[in-house]
């Protein structure tokens, strides 16, 4: 059975493009490189070959290739391949990979994975693709993402027209995820979440930054028209009335989701059996252990 289709995946290529041939938002990104140039730094082995899937710029790209335990980065993504970066790069799409079986040690992806159709089918080809004890590293938008406004487009739209329209990307839940690495089949799955606040002085000005971060609306069932004008204002005075600090910039909510797991490796640590412990949790917190169906001494 085909996955739904949920994003115009055509619309986004056109979008990202459009994006870096001008002057892209690259705040966003830059921190999350910043992130994962930390994370590569306590990993103990090499990686001889990386594949960065890429977004609308390089920067990931660029904190492999400064990373003293990557030797070779290879981009793929949905912009035209540039052979001035350091590094070789090719068009692709996240949800068919141009990647053969156990052909690569590490995947990194930032800000683009959140986007696809079929991300099972994605993960699914990521860890088919990683050598054995292969390492898989993502940062998503996740579920509160841009949840301001959402809110406020929603509340205009109902006060002014007809219905609401979806204008803002569903984004998936970090628990949500981290059971999708789990199922996929990832070795020693971590998922954690960082809230990043960015502040704005009026809802115009992230719209912009939206649009030049070609993360626009990219919905299959979005509305075709364009948002009426006085919709739009009052979408921004809503934004302004409930989420203003009291310098009067507004407030931005990016959840950035990381993702990490191995491809399975007869290195790796696993868990022990049940039941195969030898020493009790009694002993080693120094209290009396408690039977079930027993009850707690006063």
């Amino acid at each position: 059975m085909s996955p739904p289709l949920i994003f115009d995946r055509a619309l986004m290529r056109r979008r990202l493009s459009r994006a870096a041939q001008s002057s892209p938002a690259e705040f966003l990104i830059a921190h999350a490189a910043d992130d994962l140039a930390q994370r590569l730094v306590p990993i103990l082995r090499s990686f001889p070959l990386a594949i960065e899937l890429g977004g609308v710029t390089v920067h990931g790209a660029r904190a492999l290739m400064g990373s003293a335990k990557v030797e070779t980065v290879f981009r793929l993504a949905a912009s035209p391949p540039s052979w001035r970066c350091g590094f070789l790069s090719a068009v692709a799409d996240e949800e068919v990979l141009p990647l053969g079986d156990a052909s690569v040690d590490l995947v990194v992806s930032l800000l683009s994975l959140q986007a696809v159709n079929d991300l099972p089918g994605a993960l699914a080809q990521i860890k088919r693709a990683l050598r054995p004890d292969g390492l898989f590293i993502a940062c998503l938008l996740g579920a509160e993402t841009l949840t301001e406004l959402r809110q406020s487009l929603a509340e205009a739209e109902a006060e002014l027209s007809a219905g609401v329209s979806p204008r803002v990307a569903p984004f998936a839940d970090a628990r949500e995820l981290g059971a999708l690495m789990q199922r996929v089949g990832f070795a020693l799955p971590v998922t954690d979440v960082e809230k990043l606040t960015v502040r704005y002085g009026d809802a115009f000005a992230l719209m912009r930054d939206l649009r030049a971060m070609g993360m626009t609306n990219p919905l299959v069932e979005r509305a075709r028209t364009p948002l009426r004008r006085a919709t739009l204002f009052r979408a921004a005075q809503i934004y302004a009335e409930r989420f203003a600090d009291r310098d009067g910039r507004l407030r931005a909510t990016f959840d950035l989701v990381w993702l990490s797991g191995w491809a399975p490796h007869a290195s790796q640590q696993r868990p022990l059996r049940p039941g195969s412990a030898k020493t009790r949790l009694a002993d080693a917190l120094g209290v009396d252990e408690i039977k079930t169906g027993e009850k707690a001494k006063p």
